[in-house]
């Protein structure tokens, strides 16, 4: 029997990913298959603190192993914003389309060298008898006008060097090789089979 894993998270594409990533060996239920779950305000400073909060949480109510992330983008010019405020950059409910335009227009008069920044996802892990976290980073740069149609998200500005191509220029596929969640997801793996 498939052992169940409970993701913190109601953001279909973040589940899409993660199923695609995880699917085959576990049974993944999302918060959505819960009765009167409690919303979880993410408040913390960091990215870790969000998503152990998250895992935390959920974990209390479902009673099941949980994860729990959280994402953000850190852009070297905005001294590290929008950081942990990524996905409400723009407002408290923005769409993917204001927060990349407000991110933008902050960055409209700085040059090419000038806009490295890097994805990190902080994935959380919480059962009965452990809570730990892991980390996964990738660099790049925020180019000046949006390309591709897949991914969500900053993926539409976020250019990926290696590649030469934004990460909405990439399919699922591709990105889950080399993404911040891809990288999280990837040790979140090894480590949850030694356990387990």
């Amino acid at each position: 029997m498939k052992k169940k894993l409970v993701l913190a998270t109601r953001n279909r594409d973040k589940i899409r990913e993660i199923k695609n990533k995880l699917g085959k060996d576990i049974d993944i239920l999302t918060i959505d298959d819960f009765d009167h779950i409690p919303e979880v305000i993410e408040d913390g400073e960091t990215l870790e603190q969000n998503a152990i909060k998250k895992a935390r949480i959920i974990h209390k109510y479902t009673k099941l192993p949980t994860i729990g992330d959280d994402t953000g983008l850190l852009v070297d010019a905005l001294g590290g914003k929008p950081g942990v405020y990524s996905s409400r950059f723009a407002g408290e409910n923005a769409t993917y389309d204001e927060n990349v335009d407000k991110l933008l227009d902050e960055l409209k008069s700085v040059s090419w060298e000038q806009r490295d920044a890097k994805f990190i996802t902080v994935v959380a892990y919480m059962d009965n008898n452990s809570e730990w976290t892991v980390e996964g980073k990738v660099e790049g740069k925020i180019i000046k006008q949006k390309r591709g149609n897949s991914g969500f998200g900053y993926d539409p500005v976020f250019y990926y060097e290696k590649l030469g191509k934004t990460f909405s220029e990439m399919d699922i596929e591709e990105k889950n090789k080399i993404s911040h969640r891809a990288i999280a997801l990837k040790k979140f793996v090894e480590k949850y089979k030694k356990i387990n």
